[in-house]
C-alpha cells in the first residue's frame, strides 16, 4: 500500500494511547448509556423502572415468601413498592467489608440472589441489574428493610449511597422490603409516571399469580375516573379471570374458554394459559415469563402455537375434515384473545428489557403440557370442537382466497369505488334504507307482477333467473363467476364472507319471495344457503325474511280466502267455509297472480305474513346449523341420502296417501 495514502488520511485530532481508555466505575455506565439497560429514556423506559422493582417483589411472592405487595404513587413523581417477603439482607457482605449487602445490591451491577437458583427457583430478575439500574437512574432512592423484628434504612442518589445503613426502629409484626424512588430528571427530563399505566401494571401482576394480593394507592391529585385512590387486586382464577374481564360481553366461537394450568415434569416449572376466540375481533396476545411481560413472545409462544395448531389438525382428521391438514398457526391464533404465563428456571431473554423469551426448552415444555388439555377440550364436547374447527377453517378459506386474489391482476381495479347496480334491479325511491325492503323473485313473470304490486317508495324488486348456484357445493371461483350471485351482491351492497357488514346493507329487509310449491321451496333453500354462507352478518342482524305467498284461493259465494298450503286449506274448509260449497283455484306461481292479489296476500305490510330467518344465539348452536346446511346442500350426496333415510319414518303416512 502506498505511503502517499497514509499521508492523506486525517490524524483524528489526538493521540490514541493508554490514557485514552476510560474506565467507568460503579453505576456510571448505566447513567452514561441507559438505553443499554432499559431501552432508552422515553415513557416506556421510565415505566420499566417501576416494573423492575415490582418484579423483585413478585419473585418473593412466587417463591412463597410474600403474599402482599403495595404500590403507592405520590406527588413529585415518587413511587413506593413494598412487599412482605423476607427482606433484603442487611448484614455486611463477605466480599465487600464495611458495606451492607443491601448497599452492594443497590450500587453494584450483576449482584443479587438469582444466579445460583438457591434463593429463587424461578424469577423474573436474572442479571442482577434491575434494582441497581433503578437506583442509578433515580435522583432519590430510599430502601427500608424489615428483618428479624428490626427495621433498617439506607438512602441513595444517582447510584451512590448517601450514608451507611442505619437501624430506624423495632417492629414485631412487619417484614419485607420497601423501595421508594424518584426518576432523575437529568435522564428522563420532565416525563412523569402515568397513574393509569402503573394501575394497569399492578392489576396485571395480580392476575399472573393467584396467591398474591396487590394494593394500589395514589395521591388524590393523581386519581381520576379510571384510576382510584385505592384498590385491592386479588384474582383466585388467575389468567381465566383476566380473560373473562377482557372479553367482556363479546360473543365467542365457544361459550367456554380454553383455560388451564399444568406443572412441567421434573420440577421444571409450570404453565398457565387462557384462550378465547371472539367473533369479529382483531384479538390480542399477552405473553409472560416468571410474571415478566414478553411482548415480542418467543419460545413459549411457539409452544402454544404448535399445541393449538396440531390439536385442531388432529381433531379435523378425527371428524373426517380433510382440509384441516392445511391449517396454519396464524389461522388458529388470528383474532383470538390469548394469555400465556410460564414459570421456568434460568430463562433466557433476547435483551435486558426481556421483550422476547429465547429459552429453547420452553417451546417443548409448553407444547407438551398444553396439547393434552386442548385435545380434551375439543373432543370432550364435539359440538364445541366442531364449532371452533369450522370458525378457524373459515379463516383459512379467507386466507387462501386473499392469496389467490393477490396473484390475479384485476383489470377492473380502477372501477372498484364506482357504485354499480344490476340492470334488472327495480329500485325503490326512498332516500334512506330505513323501512325499505328488496324482494328477490324468480323469473320475469313474477318480477313483472311484483313491480306493479309494490310500493315504489319503499319496495325494490330483483328478479333472478331459475335456481341460483348452490354455494355450499361450489368452488370459490365458480361463486365469483356466477352472474346471479354477482347481481345480488351489487344490489345489496354489504359485501360477502368476513367483509359482510350489515351496516352497509342498502335495505332494511331482504325478502325471499318464491312460488308456494316444491320448486319455489327449493329456490328459497338455495337463497337461504347463499345468505347463510356468503352474507352471515345480514342473517345475524335479522334482515332476512321469507315471504308467504298463497298456494290456493278458496271462494265460497262472494267471500274469498287464501291458503298457503294444504294444511292451511284444510283449516279454512273445516272452519270459516265449513258446510259451504267451496271453489278452489291453485296458483301455479306468483306470475299467475294479478298485482292486486300479490299485493294483498304477500307484499302489503298490513296484510302479509313474513317469516324472519334467524340464527341461534350461541356460536356452537349456529355451527350445528352450518353442519345441517353442509349435510343437505354440500357436495356429498351420501349425507343427503342418509338424512332422508333416517327421517323417512317421521313423515305422516296420511300425507303420503293424500
Amino acid at each position: 500500500m502506498s505511503d502517499d495514502l497514509f499521508e492523506k488520511l486525517p490524524s483524528g485530532g489526538g493521540d490514541y494511547d493508554s490514557s485514552s481508555i476510560e474506565v467507568l466505575e460503579g453505576l456510571e455506565p448505566v447513567r452514561r448509556r441507559p438505553g443499554m439497560y432499559i431501552g432508552g429514556t422515553d415513557d416506556r423506559a421510565l415505566h420499566h423502572l417501576a416494573a423492575e422493582v415490582l418484579d423483585n417483589a413478585m419473585d418473593e411472592a412466587v417463591a412463597g415468601h410474600a403474599n402482599r405487595i403495595e404500590m403507592q404513587l405520590d406527588e413529585g413523581n415518587r413511587l413506593t413498592i413494598t412487599d412482605n417477603g423476607r427482606g433484603i439482607p442487611v448484614d455486611e457482605h463477605p466480599k465487600f467489608p464495611g458495606k451492607s449487602t443491601l448497599e452492594v445490591i443497590l450500587t453494584t451491577l450483576h449482584s443479587g440472589g438469582k444466579f445460583s437458583g438457591k434463593a429463587y427457583a424461578t424469577s423474573g430478575g436474572l442479571h442482577g441489574v434491575g434494582v441497581s439500574v433503578v437506583n442509578a437512574l433515580s435522583s432519590d432512592t430510599r430502601v427500608e428493610v424489615a428483618r428479624n423484628k428490626e427495621v433498617f434504612a439506607q438512602e441513595f442518589s444517582k447510584g451512590l449511597a448517601k450514608g451507611a445503613i442505619t437501624k430506624v426502629g423495632d417492629t414485631p409484626n412487619r417484614r419485607g422490603t420497601s423501595v421508594t424512588f424518584v426518576p432523575d430528571t437529568e435522564i428522563f427530563g420532565d416525563r412523569k409516571f402515568k397513574p393509569a399505566r402503573l394501575f394497569k401494571l399492578a392489576r396485571s401482576k395480580a392476575y399472573l399469580f393467584a396467591g398474591v394480593e396487590i394494593r394500589w394507592k395514589c395521591a388524590p391529585s393523581l386519581a381520576s375516573e379510571d384510576v382510584p385512590e385505592e384498590a385491592v387486586f386479588q384474582f383466585p382464577g388467575g389468567l381465566a379471570d383476566h380473560l373473562m374481564e377482557q372479553v367482556g360481553t363479546r360473543e365467542c366461537v365457544t361459550a367456554e374458554f380454553f383455560t388451564g394450568k399444568q406443572d412441567f415434569p421434573e420440577d421444571h416449572g409450570r404453565v398457565e394459559w387462557a384462550v378465547a376466540w371472539p367473533l369479529w375481533s382483531d384479538g390480542s396476545t399477552s405473553w409472560y415469563c416468571n410474571t415478566v411481560p414478553t411482548p415480542d413472545g418467543g419460545t413459549h409462544e411457539a409452544g402454544l402455537r404448535a399445541a393449538l395448531t396440531k390439536g385442531l389438525r388432529a381433531f379435523g382428521e378425527l371428524t373426517g375434515t380433510k382440509k384441516a391438514k392445511d391449517l396454519t398457526a396464524d389461522d388458529v391464533m388470528t383474532g383470538a384473545e390469548i394469555m400465556l404465563s410460564v414459570f421456568i428456571r434460568d430463562p433466557q431473554f433476547q435483551s435486558q428489557t426481556k421483550d422476547r423469551l429465547t429459552s429453547p426448552e420452553a417451546a417443548r415444555l409448553v407444547e407438551n403440557a398444553v396439547r393434552d388439555h386442548f385435545d380434551h377440550f375439543l373432543a370432550d364436547n364435539m359440538e364445541r370442537g366442531k364449532a371452533l374447527l369450522g370458525s378457524v377453517m373459515e379463516r383459512m378459506d379467507e386466507r387462501l382466497k386473499r392469496k389467490q386474489e393477490r396473484e390475479i391482476k384485476r383489470k377492473t381495479a380502477t372501477n372498484a369505488k364506482k357504485l354499480r347496480l344490476p340492470g334488472k334491479l327495480t329500485d325503490c325511491s326512498g332516500e334512506t334504507d330505513a323501512e325499505t325492503e328488496i324482494f328477490i323473485v324468480e323469473g320475469d313473470s313474477a318480477g313483472g307482477s311484483a313491480k306493479q304490486a309494490r310500493n315504489r317508495k319503499t319496495q325494490a324488486i330483483l328478479p333472478i333467473r331459475g335456481k341460483i348456484l348452490n354455494v355450499a357445493s361450489a368452488s370459490a371461483d365458480k361463486i365469483r363467476a356466477n352472474s346471479e350471485i354477482a347481481d345480488l351482491g351489487l344490489a345489496l351492497g354489504c359485501g360477502t364472507r368476513k367483509d359482510c357488514d350489515a351496516e352497509n346493507l342498502r335495505y332494511d329487509r331482504v325478502v325471499i319471495m318464491t312460488d308456494a310449491d316444491v320448486d319455489g321451496a327449493h329456490i328459497a333453500t338455495l337463497l337461504m344457503t347463499f345468505f347463510f354462507q356468503e352474507m352471515p352478518d345480514l342473517v345475524r342482524g335479522g334482515h332476512l325474511y321469507l315471504a308467504q305467498p298463497p298456494l290456493y284461493r278458496l271462494t265460497a259465494g262472494k267471500e274469498s280466502l287464501y291458503a298457503r298450503d294444504d294444511e292451511h286449506r284444510a283449516e279454512i274448509e273445516a272452519g270459516p267455509f265449513k258446510g259451504k260449497k267451496v271453489e278452489v283455484s291453485r296458483f301455479k306461481g306468483l306470475g299467475e297472480m294479478n298485482p292486486q292479489q300479490l299485493r294483498e296476500t304477500t307484499m302489503d305490510p298490513a296484510t302479509r305474513n313474513l317469516i324472519r330467518i334467524t340464527l341461534p344465539e350461541l356460536h356452537e348452536q349456529r355451527f350445528a346449523v352450518k353442519e345441517l346446511v353442509d349435510q343437505l346442500m354440500g357436495r356429498n350426496p351420501e349425507h343427503r341420502f342418509n338424512f332422508i333415510q333416517n327421517r323417512a319414518g317421521e313423515i305422516d303416512r296420511e300425507m303420503i296417501d293424500a
